[in-house]
């Protein structure tokens, strides 16, 4: 085993009040020519009129399905970053009423990959009038390659990050090979932080990423779900401290 999954999987996880994670299986993906595992997870809101709010949706099915219909109406499918949208197309087929949200890039990405997924509006700077009140969003700038999305949890005083922050535990019964590359990679728990192949796209323009970080202090976030590996359910503010330092060096 390279990295564990956090059992139960495919079932709601309730974070605080209105928001929930679910946790999905391993997928592969090609990172710095490695066919990288990773653990998957979801967020879901639940927003004033009702409705949830599905952030980075994992692989769906009829188990989760029938868990999320008892919860509430489906109404926004978000692709917080370029990489994190490949399954919307199959909640769009159940959810048909849904608004899908494109992030930067994602519509391009989605054609080159021949995913043939379509987006009904893009997630910009400001935020759209059906979560304004609940939460907040901004595009984390700077990186040549890709821009994400970040949300905050108002309520939960929660962040919501995609890739920016990976956190890997590593269990006794992995290989010293896996252990290095998460420790070269900067994505090894307990100093999971932005992985280092989209650190040196950041290069020559940290400015606009260090202003961007600072939206995220000033929100004083106390959890901090990612989408791949640990997550914080506590003191928040001071692990983003700790996992953005590379952007002062």
């Amino acid at each position: 085993m390279t990295i564990p999954i956090y059992e139960p999987l495919n079932t709601l996880k309730k974070v605080a009040d209105n928001i929930w994670i679910v946790d999905g299986d391993r997928i592969k993906m090609n990172v710095l020519a490695f066919g990288i595992p990773f653990s998957t997870r979801m967020t879901i809101i639940k927003l004033n009129d009702q409705t949830l709010w599905c952030h980075s949706p994992i692989k769906p099915n009829e188990k989760l399905l029938k868990e999320i219909d008892q919860l509430g109406e489906v109404k926004h499918l978000i692709s917080p970053n370029k990489i994190h949208y490949a399954y919307i197309k199959e909640w769009k087929k159940h959810y048909p009423n849904a608004i899908a949200w494109s992030s930067p890039g994602v519509e391009k990405r989605a054609y080159s990959q021949n995913i043939k997924v379509s987006f009904d509006y893009p997630l910009e700077d400001e935020t759209p009038s059906y979560w304004q009140n609940e939460i907040k969003q901004l595009i984390f700038k700077g990186s040549r390659a890709i821009e994400e999305v970040v949300f905050f949890h108002k309520s939960s005083q929660t962040l919501i990050l995609t890739d920016l922050i990976e956190n890997f535990e590593t269990p006794q019964t992995t290989g010293y090979f896996w252990k290095s590359v998460h420790k070269f990679a900067g994505i090894a728990d307990p100093d999971g932080k932005t992985p280092i192949d989209l650190r040196m796209t950041f290069l020559g323009q940290k400015e606009r990423a260090r202003q961007c970080y600072e939206q995220m202090l000033d929100w004083q976030p106390e959890k901090i779900i990612l989408a791949h590996g640990r997550w914080y359910d506590k003191n928040g503010t001071e692990e983003l401290k700790r996992a953005f330092r590379w952007l002062e060096s």
